[in-house]
């Protein structure tokens, strides 16, 4: 499915869509990309395990969690494991450029991923960092849920690997994704 144009209006039927893949090839996890968690609101109650990545701390700015605390404590208690940590491709790379300025590799693997739309880049960054935090199982094929700016608008299935693997990871399909981004 490729929406005519990208954002937040996108989230129910990229969600639906997303869950209704999973369960066509038996995937039991689906990754979606929450700064709030009011996206991840729209799968959960489908049978399977949800996997909430948002922004670390500080994203925004410091010190300053984007998730509400509420939030949080109400997505664990349905059973959605929340895992509020450092970006993939930004981190230390970040840190370099915004001090010294320049372009670092994962930078340059994030542009070539935004090609595809910021939603397949969100995608596979969220879904690694899952993989790399034990919240999926290693070698099995997952859905990623991602989005531009606010919302979904991006879903994948994906093989993900390890971050020190990263090139291991498989696209498997896309679900959907805007057409104009």
């Amino acid at each position: 499915m490729y929406w005519p144009v990208h954002g937040k209006d996108n989230t129910a039927q990229t969600a639906a869509l997303a869950v209704k893949r999973a369960k066509e090839l038996n995937i039991e996890h689906i990754v979606v990309a929450s700064r709030t968690g009011e996206t991840v609101r729209h799968l959960t109650g489908q049978g399977l395990q949800v996997i909430c990545v948002t922004h670390h701390v500080g994203f925004a700015s410091p010190g300053n969690d984007k998730m509400p605390p509420e939030m949080r404590d109400k997505l664990t208690s349905e059973g959605v494991k929340v895992l509020t940590t450092t970006h993939l491709m930004g981190g230390l790379d970040r840190a370099v450029r915004n001090k010294f300025g320049g372009v670092y590799p994962a930078e340059i693997i994030a542009q070539t991923l935004r090609m595809f739309g910021q939603g397949v880049k969100v995608c596979i960054e969220v879904v690694v960092m899952a993989l790399d935090a034990g919240f999926i199982p290693y070698g099995r094929e997952v859905v990623s849920v991602g989005g531009t700016g606010e919302g979904a608008d991006t879903a994948i299935v994906v093989s993900p690997a390890h971050s020190n693997l990263f090139f291991d990871t498989k696209i498997k399909e896309i679900i959907c994704k805007p057409r104009e981004f």
